[in-house]
């Protein structure tokens, strides 16, 4: 199919004597004709950005959707938009089947005024051409439609036979590619319909937010986790108050050779701290998605379980800029470990869900997390599907003690050391142990228990996927 497409605008470009290029109607790249490499006038920024980065911008995009191309039956001319990065005017070919757009052939503009360039003849020719496109993009669009929806079936079955038939229809549909090497992608949250092309993948689909299959966790309504009986109201009269833990802090941060500078120090904003979720309720895990919130899935082909570059490059290319510098809080984008077949794909979704929480909750990570780079989130992802706050700390991840969540997690993170974590929290150590006793005071918590920490570090990670 690519081939052909690259047939196609070669003979246009060989009819209109320049270089052509062709995009969908979501502007992003499938063929380009080759130039002159002496022709400096061939190339100008937005076609080399088109050809390196396989998309236009928003701003490019705006500047010639203006002109009304995606209702035009004939070529367009377009004048130069210095401000958009358009530099030199542009000829649009639009590319239909039966009245509906299915993308756009682009070439440069040779020269200005309403009779240069191409004549009658050549652009009638040229569009002869774009019509046999239109056909080969609305059949591939059709096709992609179609696995489309079995993708998302195979992702939101229910367990049992479902899947089972799902999975089946899934593996008709990709033929080959069903029991090739593949690697899952998550981007959330996705604003928009499927994209019309993903350059490298068998499968593209838009699910609901949070996914439906995440019922295999706990109950919603089921018992709380082992330890939730310990409520802050019968641990508090343990005899251990601020006192006592400023002492036991002391011994645990002192006279050790790991007690210096150099643990992570906590770069996070202050709006994504642990201590963001109120006390009532769970947050977004367990509820309501809400009108409007959905996820990108993606099926991609992999050539080599041991390069998943290309499939992270790509996870980056689809995660959804914000219009400004200042606008809503970014996509994040998980990778699930590459797998042979689909028997495991309600796994490997699982992976590159929590992979894309995970990020979104740890901004260490970057924008686009692997699933085996996550960490503790790879088991508090899991554990956070249908959990209830633990009644111990659900006080202390109130927004009125967002600081004292912040210190408790610094020094659960550095490992108990006062030193790593007074220096990483930029406070004295006697500030620190002040403030460990009031977590205590709080939580009923005993912080020189082991199972204590642990269940003080694990209900605040699992807070930031909330």
């Amino acid at each position: 199919m690519k081939g052909d497409y690259q047939d196609l605008v070669d003979e246009i470009s060989a009819l209109l004597g320049a270089p052509a290029t062709l995009e969908n109607r979501d502007f992003r790249l499938i063929a380009f004709g080759a130039h002159d490499g002496d022709d400096d006038a061939a190339m100008d920024p937005v076609r080399t950005r088109s050809i390196l980065t396989r998309q236009s911008t928003a701003a490019v995009r705006s500047w010639f959707e203006g002109f009304g191309i995606a209702r035009a039956t004939g070529p367009v001319r377009i004048p130069a938009a210095p401000d958009a990065g358009v530099v030199r005017g542009r000829l649009c070919l639009p590319v239909r089947y039966r009245g509906i757009v299915q993308g756009y052939v682009w070439l440069l503009d040779p020269e200005s005024g309403p009779d240069a360039g191409p004549g009658p003849a050549a652009l009638a020719a040229a569009m002869e051409v774009a019509e046999r496109v239109g056909v080969l993009l609305a059949e591939e669009a059709k096709a992609g439609a179609d696995l489309s929806r079995e993708f998302r079936a195979a992702l939101t079955a229910d367990r049992g036979w479902q899947r089972d038939m799902a999975l089946t229809a899934l593996r008709t549909a990709l033929g080959a590619d069903g029991d090739g090497l593949h690697a899952v992608v998550c981007v959330t949250p996705w604003p928009g319909e499927v994209p019309g092309s993903v350059p490298g993948a068998a499968a593209v689909c838009v699910v609901p937010w949070p996914w439906p299959g995440r019922a295999s966790g706990p109950d919603r309504g089921g018992p709380d986790r082992a330890g939730s009986d310990r409520a802050g109201s019968d641990r508090a009269t343990s005899g251990r108050g601020a006192s006592g833990r400023a002492a036991s802090a002391g011994r645990a941060g002192s006279g050790r050779a790991a007690d210096h500078p150099g643990g992570r120090p906590d770069t996070r904003s202050g709006d994504r701290s642990a201590a963001g979720t109120g006390a009532g309720g769970s947050g977004g895990v367990d509820g309501d998605p809400g009108p409007g919130q959905a996820a990108l899935a993606v099926l991609v082909r992999l050539r080599s379980a041991d390069s998943v570059a290309p499939v992270e490059a790509l996870a980056s290319r689809l995660l959804p800029r914000p219009a400004t510098p200042t606008g809503p809080v970014a996509a994040t984008a998980g990778v699930a470990e590459p797998r042979r077949g689909l028997t495991t794909l309600g796994d490997a979704w699982a992976e590159a869900a929590a992979a894309a929480r995970a990020a979104s909750a740890q901004p260490r990570l970057g924008q686009v997390a692997r699933w085996s780079a996550i960490g503790p989130y790879r088991l508090l992802a899991s554990l956070a599907a249908g959990r209830r706050q633990d009644p111990s700390t659900r006080v202390l991840l109130d927004a009125t003690h967002r600081e004292l969540a912040r210190t408790a997690e610094v020094f659960l993170d550095c490992a108990g050391q006062a030193g790593r974590a007074a220096t990483a929290l930029g406070i004295h150590r006697q500030t620190l142990y002040y403030r460990l006793g009031r977590v205590e005071q709080l939580t009923g918590l005993d912080l020189d228990e082991g199972e204590d920490r642990l269940l003080l570090h694990m209900s605040l990670k699992a807070a930031r996927l909330d």
